[in-house]
């Protein structure tokens, strides 16, 4: 039996972020969320409400709020990052000092580092050095799942005590959460499958049609398996949560950042124009860019949506152009790249 979870860390004051310290405090777990400023934590305390990320839903009244690493850290056995990707590295170097080398983490952050592609627990254990990770991901907008409707979701560890802690410490009425011993899958699925909701956006801004998108979500779904298998994680944890389901909600969802920058660059805007207005981070936007950085390495995979999807963000190519040059490549067997020993 495992020791339950008493006090809980949750770095990050986004909405998911803010969302799964609701579901710990829900759980009777004595949660504290960190922001790294100290200005929103006290509108945060003041006001019971994250107003910039998540309007409208009351913060649990026993909710702690912090600013400062070490007093936010004191007497925790469980920490949950969702800082994003980007700033995940400099926000980690704030705990350095403030975690013990024995602390768990479990990283709900999606995306790939552009300077080193490193995934989020790769950040996190190369920062705060090694220790027992867990990667909580799946089909979960913060909005739905903060007004308690039904959720479920994947938490994926090598370590498969913290993985049935992590569950049991978020699991209840309307949020189940099953466990997954291939971390590194579950990482990659959660990272790609927003590259493939910035395309389906883009096709609803084209209005391309019902047909397109199924089959855009159906060869992304396949392209994000065979990433995952060169890069040596099981191609069965694509077909979960992590990866289909994640996939089906991030690109059909009017919540999904990812796919309504998709849908504006189709209808015409930049990249710089769409940056400019949002106030919350689209993963994709940067995980499309560490895809194909200088320190990429996609194993040998063929990413031919996530290629198109660079060069419409970053190279300035027309979207209807990339949909031709889809449409007209190779010839060739639907499940070119995928074995099924694989998914076995």
């Amino acid at each position: 039996m495992q020791t339950a979870v008493k006090k809980a860390l949750v770095l990050g004051d986004g909405s998911w972020g803010t969302t799964l310290a609701i579901l710990l405090c829900r759980n009777g777990i004595e949660t504290t969320l960190w922001s790294a400023f100290p200005e929103q934590t006290e509108q945060l305390r003041a006001n019971r409400e994250n107003r910039p990320f998540l309007p409208g839903i009351v913060l649990p009244d026993e909710m702690l709020f912090s600013a400062d690493p070490y007093s936010a850290a004191e007497g925790t056995d469980l920490v949950v990052s969702v800082v994003p990707t980007q700033y995940l590295r400099s926000a980690a170097a704030r705990f350095e000092d403030a975690l013990p080398g024995n602390m768990p983490i479990v990283t709900a952050t999606k995306g790939l580092e552009i300077e080193t592609f490193s995934t989020p627990s790769q950040i996190l254990v190369n920062v705060l050095g090694e220790r027992s990770v867990a990667v909580l991901t799946g089909p979960s907008h913060a909005e739905e799942v903060a007004h308690g409707l039904p959720a479920s979701v994947v938490v994926a560890s090598a370590d498969d005590a913290l993985a049935q802690r992590t569950q049991a410490a978020f699991s209840g009425n309307s949020f189940r959460v099953y466990t997954c011993g291939d971390p590194v899958g579950a990482e990659y699925a959660s990272a790609l499958k927003n590259v493939i909701a910035i395309a389906a956006g883009i096709s609803d801004g084209l209005e391309l049609g019902d047909n397109a998108k199924a089959a855009l979500l159906t060869r992304g779904m396949l392209e994000m398996a065979r990433f995952g298998a060169a890069r040596g994680s099981q191609a069965t944890t694509f077909f979960g949560l992590a990866g289909f389901g994640d996939l089906v909600t991030t690109c059909c969802s009017a919540h999904s950042r990812n796919r309504s920058v998709g849908e504006a660059i189709g209808r015409g805007e930049t990249l710089e124009q769409i940056l400019e207005r949002m106030n919350m981070v689209a993963e994709g936007i940067w995980t499309t860019k560490a895809l194909f950085g200088p320190e990429a390495d996609l194993g040998g995979a063929s990413l031919p949506i996530a290629s198109e999807v660079h060069a419409i963000l970053f190279e300035g190519k027309d979207p209807r152009s990339a949909v031709l040059d889809l449409m007209g490549r190779e010839l060739a067997a639907e499940m070119d790249g995928i074995t099924l020993e694989e998914l076995a």
